[in-house]
């Protein structure tokens, strides 16, 4: 599952409650941590009124490559952290994670390349380990 801002995986049978600490911890192994948690279909019924499943936005920072982005073009912190989202589909849990060189294509600074690929080295590796 992918598309030009992202990429996953579904892990099966199991709840987002479940998932979410498996999520965390794989990003943990690869040097991210969970800044922020936002309850969107929480938000959204509390908001609007919509009825969403289970569904929630991770914003996952590796501190060392934040800290060479911002150090590198300081503007680019609008663009971090890289989101993941779990959303409850069926029985199953759906892992989104924002693809960072896609995410970074909009700022032109050659220092923010070689972020944006180690960022996407380690949480593909997060997506993979969820899946062995």
């Amino acid at each position: 599952m992918s598309s030009s801002y992202s990429f996953g995986t579904t892990l099966k049978h199991t709840t987002l409650a479940d998932a979410r600490p498996v999520v965390q911890a794989a990003l943990k192994e690869v040097g991210f941590g969970v800044l922020t948690e936002i309850d969107l279909a929480g938000t959204l019924k509390a908001k609007v009124g919509a009825d969403h499943p289970p569904h929630v936005i991770l914003g996952a920072c590796n501190p060392k490559l934040a800290n060479q982005a911002v150090t590198a073009e300081p503007g680019i912190a609008l663009m971090l952290p890289c989101n993941v989202t779990l959303r409850q589909v069926g029985d199953d849990v759906e892992v989104l994670f924002v693809d960072p060189a896609a995410m970074f294509q909009v700022v032109e600074h050659p220092g923010l390349h070689e972020v944006a690929s180690e960022a996407d080295r380690l949480l593909r590796q997060a997506c993979s380990d969820l899946t062995a």
